[in-house]
């Protein structure tokens, strides 16, 4: 089979680098926009800008044309899409229009369209329905606690592909499920795309905890009352709130809120440190996707008439309406309720 990878991102790049491993050489295909990073990669062995350190296999094809990267592609091969959600629907739409045959197509973007608050597969819906020209394409999200470093340098790994088609579940198992990674499949996007969206949020407010040295207590509170608001929110908008308890809930909310590796908690530190939002991501030279997220999913949250109130406060302070300690308070100050 052949893989092709859109975006050389640290996320994208390591992805890659987990194919190519263990199929064919020339299997696996990592796209960029810039030729340049390309020609960098294909000099050094190492994507240095995203994924320094980690020495990519030699069997890795590096292409800059991005309807070479898509035409290499058979009905049973899979394109996976490594921007970040606010490329999600640019890319889909570009895809679209060049494909000739139906698509394999997976996701790893984790978030909302703040626009709209969209999840990432009613993006792709929307523009399948625009731009599809009748094809009928299999689409899914591939996610899970997961740092880009650590698959890069091959340790192990567990994520999640969410999809209404088996076969797929199974062309992303036969592409990633070897060696230190295991791919586990479920038929719950809702509730995958959005336990991925809402973690970036809770982990930014956990690491305004740990910033303001709150303590441990107090970290624990906000995971827990943080993956209820989780499950509330799945339940409403369709999902089911026992996806919540996997991978893709618990699993990626531990790492993202406790790991160092995090881009979302070193937001929330920094937050805590008094620094200003623009400062902090001028500085972090990544995307932080909770950032982007916090209002869509207080927005979702309110349409659907769900209580959230660590989501709200975090799109409250994200917003700069709220300074960190002030938005505790405010929790602390909340009356009391019954757990469940």
């Amino acid at each position: 089979m052949k893989v092709t990878l859109l975006g050389a991102g640290s996320w994208g790049t390591a992805m890659a680098a987990q194919a190519a491993r263990h199929l064919e050489p020339g299997a696996v295909c990592l796209w960029s926009r810039s030729s340049q990073q390309l020609d960098d990669i294909q000099k050094t062995g190492e994507n240095a800008g995203y994924l320094p350190g980690v020495v990519l296999p030699k069997g890795l094809v590096l292409e800059a044309n991005l309807e070479r990267a898509i035409e290499r592609l058979s009905e049973n091969d899979l394109l996976v899409i490594a921007t970040p959600m606010s490329g999600l629907s640019e890319t889909v739409t570009q895809v679209l229009r060049i494909a000739k045959h139906p698509l394999n197509i997976v996701w790893l973007c984790k978030g909302l369209e703040p626009s709209t608050t969209l999840l990432p597969h009613q993006v792709v819906e929307r523009e399948d329905q625009l731009h599809s020209h009748g094809l009928h394409h299999a689409y899914g999200a591939l996610s899970g606690p997961s740092f880009a470093q650590e698959v890069g340098n091959g340790m192990p790994c567990a994520l999640t592909v969410a999809s209404q088609s088996n076969s797929l579940c199974d062309i992303v198992q036969a592409a990633f499920h070897h060696g230190n990674m295991r791919i586990y499949a479920s038929d719950d996007l809702v509730g995958v795309e959005l336990g991925g969206a809402i973690k970036n949020v809770l982990a930014i407010a956990a690491g305004i905890g740990d910033g303001l040295d709150l303590g441990l207590n107090a970290r624990a509170a906000v995971l827990t009352r943080g993956l209820a608001e989780m499950m509330r929110l799945v339940k409403a908008a369709g999902g089911r709130p026992e996806t919540c308890m996997g991978l893709t809930g618990v699993g990626d909310l531990i790492l993202t809120a406790t790991g160092d590796l995090s881009r979302n908690r070193r937001v929330g530190l920094a937050l805590a440190a008094g620094k200003s939002l623009p400062e902090i991501l001028g500085s972090l030279g990544h995307v932080a996707e909770g950032v982007l997220c916090a209002s869509a999913v207080g927005n979702l949250a309110e349409r659907l008439g769900v209580e959230m109130p660590i989501t709200a406060m975090m799109g409250e302070v994200l917003s700069g309406k709220l300074a960190p300690k002030e938005a505790v308070k405010k929790l602390m100050g909340r009356d009391p309720k019954v757990e469940s």
